[in-house]
């Protein structure tokens, strides 16, 4: 009997101490060390309820487990946590189907959703207007519908929006102006409607708007840049294929920093405006398919950056302005299907960057100018359908075929069924009659000799006194420029600061802090996107690694991480990142940005080289790249 009693005794110990096990063995397993921090229990049952809500057609939320277990250890599949709450979500290019549950609205902590590339239907949740620490929302490139929720407008420190090459429907909500960190808005190739909003026009913060391929309409607002004293920043700004009307507005000039311009395929009527040619860094101007008239304006021989401007489609008159041949950068000038008449300008044959040439449909008169047979690098050339006469220059004949010269009935010698006339004989002079006066023409003494000799010489002697002055001044400038007198690039406005002349300077959102210092490029991203770039490794020296970088919009960067025993103090470093982010060369590569850990830890961002690999560089015939790294790696040695 007692043998009895103690056996149930220790059965009912046993029942205990299993039950024990079973309530607290799922906190037990998420405070292993194996798992770091344990994800709190709000955003695991988020979590979950997200997961229930996508179509996982390849398996890739198979680690998305019932018990939590790993959530925050990188156990589940595009899942980063900071002391337990999610701070992003990124599963590109994964086939995800279903739809994005407003439960994401719960991850208080998240700054980062990635679903981009994928086949997600439903609406953009409305409950990310909730998430104070938003930072990033990339949704492109998926079959999302519906409106844009104006809650979105509610995200302080909202920096990118991208939300293109869906089907949104419905109007810009005009909220997203208070977003005053938002630097990348993209929601073109959509279905939206109604009118581009004032309050973007007036938006210091943004970089880069993009709202092409949708059926925008009404008016381009006449307000850019004009909300208080502050910086525009705007550099890209793509309006076309739209249903916009009206005239393009002049104070699209206060914008200093722009540097593409796209507002083709709409309804534009009136003139160009002649304030557009303060623009000094726009290097592209697309304003074709509209209904523009009037005349080109002569302002735009200002635009010394220029690398390409269509007007082709419109309804320009009068003549080309002199003062093209200013235009040094210029690779691409289409003026086709207008009303511009008079002669084309032989100056367009001191653009000796030009390569494509479209002057075809227009009332051009006179003949073709000999100059433009100097275009070494002209690879496209059309002039049809004018009204041009006399013969083709030959190089230009032998380079392109008829069909750059049909439709001018004057002209010809540009095909064997279009000859030109043959020059009349030469007049013979009839001989000399025995009656006429004959010339006696004189010999030259040695005086006369002498003294042509010493003119000779003499200015020969002023053309080299003349070029030794002219490589004296080249040489003091260039002195000048080495010491530091020339002016600085930076940015309009309040005065500069310290490392950041060529670019705005970007406080980095990350969950570590640091600082990232932007220069000119065509390139948007902050820390964030920086820091969580899929990279893989190009190579390792003394002086640290240097990776290939793919950002979240796909684009590519090399970033060199500098070894913290080798590099200066952060004052030094930020004067001397600051001095090389100015230099824009074609033979070296561009310093885009550089990094500042809160722990001094220190990367520099270049653009990437796509073609060939290191040792073709270094042992081909690519000398100025091999410049350009010895450039890089001796950076912290300099004085």
């Amino acid at each position: 009997m007692e043998n009895t009693c103690h056996f149930r005794g220790k059965c009912f110990l046993c029942a205990h101490l299993c039950l024990l096990l079973l309530v607290f063995l799922p906190q037990f397993a998420s405070s292993q060390k194996w798992d770091g921090v344990a994800v709190t229990q709000s955003d695991y049952q988020s979590l979950r309820a997200i997961k229930n809500e996508l179509v996982d057609f390849k398996g890739f939320l198979r680690s998305w487990n019932d018990s939590g277990y790993g959530a925050c250890s990188g156990r589940w599949a595009g899942i980063k946590c900071v002391k337990g709450q999610v701070i992003a979500i990124q599963l590109p290019w994964k086939g995800l189907g279903g739809r994005i549950s407003e439960k994401i609205g719960q991850l208080q902590a998240l700054r980062k959703i990635s679903l981009h590339d994928n086949v997600l239907g439903g609406t953009v949740p409305f409950s990310l207007g909730f998430l104070r620490n938003l930072r990033g929302v990339y949704l492109f490139n998926n079959r999302l519908s519906g409106s844009i929720p104006p809650s979105l407008g509610n995200c302080p420190v909202l920096q990118s929006l991208d939300l293109s090459n869906n089907s949104l429907t419905g109007s810009i909500p005009p909220s997203l102006a208070n977003s005053t960190k938002l630097y990348r808005l993209n929601l073109s190739f959509n279905s939206l409607m109604g009118s581009i909003p004032v309050g973007l026009t007036q938006s210091p913060s943004l970089i880069f708007l993009s709202i092409q391929q949708n059926n925008l309409s009404g008016p381009i607002p006449d307000s850019w840049g004009s909300k208080g004293n502050y910086s525009y920043h705007l550099q890209f700004l793509t309006l076309d294929h739209n249903r916009i009307s009206g005239t393009i507005p002049g104070s699209l000039s206060k914008l200093a920093l722009l540097q593409e311009i796209s507002l083709s395929h709409n309804q534009l009527s009136g003139a160009i405006p002649y304030e557009m040619g303060s623009l000094s860094r726009l290097q592209k101007l697309d304003i074709s398919n509209n209904a523009v008239s009037e005349s080109i304006p002569f302002s735009f021989s200002n635009l010394t950056s220029l690398v390409s401007l269509n007007l082709e489609g419109n309804r320009l008159d009068n003549q080309i302005p002199e003062g093209f041949d200013r235009l040094h950068n210029l690779s691409m000038l289409n003026l086709k299907n207008n009303q511009l008449k008079g002669p084309i300008p032989a100056s367009i044959g001191n653009v000796s960057s030009i390569n494509q040439l479209d002057l075809a449909q227009n009332n051009f008169s006179g003949e073709i100018p000999a100059s433009l047979a100097h275009l070494a690098n002209l690879t496209y050339f059309n002039v049809s359908y004018n009204n041009l006469s006399g013969s083709v220059p030959s190089s230009l004949a032998k380079k392109f075929n008829s069909s750059s010269f049909v439709g001018n009935l004057q002209l010809c010698g540009y095909s064997i069924s279009t000859p030109c006339p043959s020059p009349p004989p030469p007049e013979i002079l009839p001989a000399p009659t025995k009656g006429s006066p004959k010339h006696h023409h004189r010999k030259l003494s040695t005086k006369d000799i002498i003294l042509i000799a010493a003119g000779i010489l003499l200015v020969v002697l002023l053309l080299l006194c003349v070029i030794l002055l002219c490589c004296l001044m080249k040489k003091r400038s260039a002195s000048k420029e080495k010491s530091g007198k020339t002016t600085t690039r930076g940015l309009p406005g309040k005065g500069e600061k310290t490392g950041a002349a060529a670019g705005p300077e970007v406080e980095s959102g990350g969950e570590m802090g640091g600082k990232l210092v932007h220069f000119d490029g065509p390139f948007l991203f902050t820390a964030d996107d920086l820091l969580c770039a899929t990279a893989e490794i190009m190579g390792k020296s003394t002086y640290g690694t240097a990776y290939k970088a793919t950002l979240e919009d796909g684009n590519q960067v090399a970033v060199k991480r500098l070894r913290e025993k080798t590099t200066k103090g952060q004052r030094e470093f930020e004067n001397e990142a600051a001095a090389l982010g100015k230099i824009r060369h074609p033979n070296l590569i561009a310093l885009r940005a550089f990094y500042i850990g809160p722990k001094g830890e220190k990367l520099l961002v270049f653009d990437y080289m796509h073609k060939g690999s290191l040792a073709s560089y270094l042992h081909g015939k690519f000398l100025p790249v091999f410049y350009t790294i010895y450039t890089i790696c001796t950076f912290n040695d300099s004085n």
